[in-house]
């Protein structure tokens, strides 16, 4: 696969997951944590702040990997 296409995949990836992500991380924040004891949103809310870094960091390995 040429290096541009798969950037360009990569970047669609990217935005699509961050914006699914979002929106199921203030789902669930808005929603379910309704009614919580404050310290689980304060451990929630960093958390959920933090993790989608991990699978759009496995993104962005992928789209500068080079062939074998």
């Amino acid at each position: 696969m040429p290096p541009r296409l798969k950037r360009l995949i990569g970047a669609c990836l990217i935005v699509a997951f961050v914006v699914a992500y979002a929106f199921v991380a203030s789902i669930v924040g808005s929603g379910i944590l309704n009614g919580k004891p404050v310290w689980v949103e304060i451990v929630y809310f960093p958390v959920a702040g933090l993790l989608w870094i991990v699978p759009v960091g496995a993104i962005i390995v992928w789209m500068y990997r080079k062939p074998a």
